[in-house]
């Protein structure tokens, strides 16, 4: 099987290539795949992809590898993958669940905790020696509520550590699993102190918090998404916090999360920019520049046992499939 490794990092390199299997051929390239992407007449002819977050395989992109069979997620969503052009296809995709949802629900506190407690304009006063302890009050988290959208294994480990807290829980998912407190999402918005969105990108949950459902949330409750971008609307979100309709916002992920590259080294070019995104920039340019948002990079994931996890469930996957049969017990999508 011959397999394109993109968005390889030089550690992943070096984990990967000694753990392949003589059977694969592997190509590790460092660049994202997109429609944008110059793809070798040689590299058209591969059986299998592998990418992680920044790549977007859209059907322009897929229709440019004509034997494609496997696609490898090293990620536990896929929302950027086309799906319908797979399973027309009988493309198999892959992903890696649980690699981290210790990791994510760990990263959603780090996030309440920064805005909560109003690290980023502590931080920034102590620098310019000019600090104000009556401007750096912050708010406890004990017998506050946490509403949690979502309760997959990542929303469930949030649970578990809000409790650790003495933190009430309101829970809302369309599939409801365990004996958690469900309650209907505007219940859930409006008697939250700290709202965590844990649930997958899907055409129900895109643009799932928007100017009518932040405008059921309380004045001084605060926002933190570590799930996609795409399930808030940056520029709704903005208003709120401008118009002080909210207290703050901890987001790990962000609409249209390319326009970062400005703030990233790795990122020499927009050829994959999309364009309607540059409609975004302003509202995500603005909200950087508030005290009360804490914005990071997709980094919720990244600890070295979460990515030794994805590496290894990656191996696992391609190794599956040296055995049809349990390869597609496996599948994410079933053609």
């Amino acid at each position: 099987m011959k397999i394109i490794f993109y968005e390889i990092k030089d550690s992943e390199f070096d984990y990967l290539s000694e753990r392949i299997p003589n059977t694969i051929e592997p190509v590790f390239i460092k660049h994202t795949l997109n429609e944008s992407t110059y793809i070798d007449e040689k590299q058209k002819n591969i059986d299998a992809i592998s990418i992680f977050v920044a790549s977007r395989l859209t059907k322009n992109v897929l229709e440019k590898f004509p034997n494609l069979k496997y696609i490898f997620l090293r990620c536990s969503g896929y929302s950027n993958v086309d799906s319908d052009y797979c399973k027309e296809k009988n493309i198999t995709i892959f992903n890696t669940p649980n690699y981290g949802s210790s990791t994510v629900a760990e990263y959603v506190f780090t996030l309440i905790l920064a805005v909560s407690k109003k690290l980023n304009k502590t931080v920034r006063e102590l620098k310019n020696g000019t600090t104000d302890s009556s401007e750096l009050t912050g708010i406890e988290l004990y017998n506050k509520t946490i509403g949690v959208i979502g309760t997959g294994n990542i929303g469930r480990k949030v649970i578990n550590i809000a409790h650790g807290f003495n933190m009430s829980v309101l829970a809302y998912d369309i599939k409801k699993q365990g004996a958690y407190n469900y309650v209907s999402m505007e219940e859930l918005l409006s008697k939250s102190d700290f709202v965590s969105i844990n649930c997958p990108l899907t055409k129900e949950t895109k643009g799932l918090i928007n100017k009518y459902t932040l405008s059921l949330m309380k004045p001084n409750a605060i926002l933190i998404n570590t799930s996609r971008g795409e399930i808030v609307s940056t520029k709704d979100l903005y208003t709120a916090l401008v118009n002080k309709k909210l207290k703050g916002a901890g987001l790990d992920v962000i609409e249209c999360e390319e326009l970062l590259c400005m703030q990233r080294k790795e990122c020499e070019n927009f050829d994959n920019l999309r364009n309607y995104c540059l409609k975004k920039y302003f509202f995500i340019h603005k909200l950087m520049q508030l005290e009360n948002v804490v914005i990071t990079p997709h980094n919720a994931y990244n600890t070295k046992e979460a990515n030794r996890r994805i590496l290894n469930i990656t191996l696992n996957n391609i190794n599956s499939c040296s055995d049809i049969e349990f390869c597609n017990k496996n599948q994410v999508l079933i053609s």
